[in-house]
């Protein structure tokens, strides 16, 4: 067994429930294992390992060297096997493939009016439950049946058949489209992140008109819908049309209200689409509206028709806690943030190998906004520096280029400003590199650059300089951008007016909820 699958083994059995190990006990029980079983010893062994230790179980069981990576192997297939068998697990997509894996079964062994019986019953639950792809195997399985012994079941049984076939194909073939359209523009979010000029924009628009496939929205229908919203919400980010964004996060929500029934089999994308309402109320800074949203996803964790699993639960943490970061900087409620990072990195710990290191840097940068808004900059640049000096990252340009422009910030705010000058070289070829310099970055870096040599008495008339300059950029389709990340505005702001950043913040969400 090679070590990646020795460290899957070992990370399945410690992510086993109690009630997984207890069902695994009896599974071995009903096979008929004996307790000197070799695989039963391995599992014993690894179970009471805190890292996997392969001279403990050399020394601790009779498995020799030879043997142990085809033990491994069997043991890994058992846990499957048991885990498969698990009614927390028996969820519909596994139902009608285990039905069918039954007709299989019924067909080979000539009872064709059994399997045919059984494939007709789980058909029809396959369209309820808008698994079409298995739906299309259960047809061809039929028409295979159909071939070899003529059924009389039903007049134009051929006929039938065929034309299910081919609404199905021609339904999975929309599907696999968007699909893939979907996950095309999510790579280049993750890569790049926004649009950063009108000719990328247009790049954007023209490969997305390119890709989408022709379809009649009467005809699509659960699966379809749901990509098609997935493939306008990426687009709409990547563009940063933020309103459209709201619509097709919308009608990714209202979906669900309509195949409500789909939520236990796809909670996955129910929270998601939640989510990305979420990010895209944020953009929009519709602040009571966003704290109600939250406040409905938070509710909505604990219906019974979201099932309670490890995946579900690392999601949960990911989308909740992401989301109330933003509420904070909505509102400009940046104080008494310790025990809210402190719950945070517990949670990253806990469901480390379960969240990508993308989405850890994510929140890490968000934390450093928080302490930097909250004025506590060391604490901000302790935070970015866990995104700088991540050389194996592959994160979004736009959020490692921003990390670089606030850390800057940072330095200047904390007084450590004595090497402030490498810093400003350092980002600056940062920023060449990653082919991001835009007018709001280069204001920037010239006004830090030359901030050490300007006379105290002459301070806040380059602050209100460098803020009549970026004030122009606020509302800019492209340059705006920048301000998503980091409000400079409001901290230029409270340099010239002598107050806390996040005073002038919260006078601003005031202004607004008026």
């Amino acid at each position: 067994m090679t070590n990646d699958l020795t460290e899957n083994l070992f990370s399945l059995i410690k992510s086993l429930s109690a009630s997984e190990k207890r069902q695994f006990s009896l599974y071995v029980g009903r096979i008929g294992v004996n307790s000197d079983s070799k695989f039963l010893n391995l599992y014993k062994v690894m179970s009471r390992q805190k890292k996997y230790d392969e001279a403990e179980i050399l020394k601790s069981t009779s498995i020799s060297k030879l043997q142990l990576s085809n033990v491994k192997t069997h043991l890994y297939k058992q846990l499957l096997i048991s885990l498969r068998l698990n009614p927390a697990h028996q969820s519909i997509p596994v139902q009608i493939r285990e039905q069918l894996d039954f007709a299989y079964i019924l067909y080979h062994k000539g009872l064709y009016q059994q399997s045919l019986k059984l494939l007709d019953k789980v058909k029809s639950l396959a369209l309820n439950y808008e698994e079409k792809n298995v739906a299309y195997e259960i047809l061809e399985l039929e028409k295979i049946i159909e071939s070899q012994y003529i059924t009389r079941s039903m007049n134009n049984r051929a006929e039938s058949l065929i034309r299910q076939t081919e609404d199905l194909n021609r339904l999975n073939l929309i599907s696999s489209k968007l699909s893939n359209l979907s996950l095309e523009l999510y790579s280049i979010f993750l890569k790049m992140g926004y649009c950063r000029t009108e000719e990328e924009a247009q790049d954007i628009k023209d490969y997305f008109r390119k890709k989408l496939p022709k379809y009649n929205f009467k005809d699509l229908g659960f699966k379809e819908r749901l990509w098609l919203c997935k493939a306008h919400l990426w687009y709409s980010f990547l563009i940063q049309d933020f309103l459209g964004c709201y619509r097709y996060s919308m009608k990714w929500k209202d979906l669900f209200v309509e195949y409500e029934h789909l939520i236990p089999i796809h909670p996955v994308s129910y929270l998601k689409g939640n989510h990305y309402l979420l990010e895209s109320l944020f953009y929009l800074n519709h602040t009571d509206l966003f704290e109600a949203t939250l406040k409905e996803l938070e509710d909505s964790l604990r219906d019974p028709k979201i099932p309670h699993n490890d995946n579900i639960s690392a999601l949960s943490f990911l989308y909740v806690y992401s989301n109330k970061l933003n509420l904070r900087f909505m509102k400009g409620e940046f104080g008494n943030s310790d025990e809210l990072v402190e719950k945070i990195n517990q949670k990253i710990t806990k469901f480390k190998g379960r969240i990508d290191e993308h989405h850890i840097m994510v929140f890490y940068y968000k934390i450093a906004c928080l302490y930097f808004g909250d004025g506590d900059n060391r604490k901000c640049i302790e935070y970015l520096k866990k995104i700088i000096n991540n050389k194996s990252l592959e994160m979004r340009e736009d959020l490692m280029c921003f990390a670089r422009i606030l850390n800057l910030v940072a330095h200047y705010e904390a007084g450590l400003d004595y090497h402030l000058d490498s810093l400003v070289k350092s980002t600056y070829k940062f920023l060449i590199k990653m082919n991001d310099m835009h007018e709001v970055q280069k204001e920037m870096i010239k006004f830090l650059r030359h901030l050490p040599d300007v006379s105290p008495l002459d301070i806040k008339d380059e602050f209100r300089k460098l803020h009549a300059t970026l004030k122009k950029f606020e509302d800019h389709p492209y340059e705006r951008r920048a301000f998503l990340y980091l409000d400079i505005i409001s901290w230029l702001e409270s340099n010239i007016e002598n107050r806390p950043v996040k005073e002038i913040i919260t006078e601003k969400f005031k202004e607004l909820s008026r």
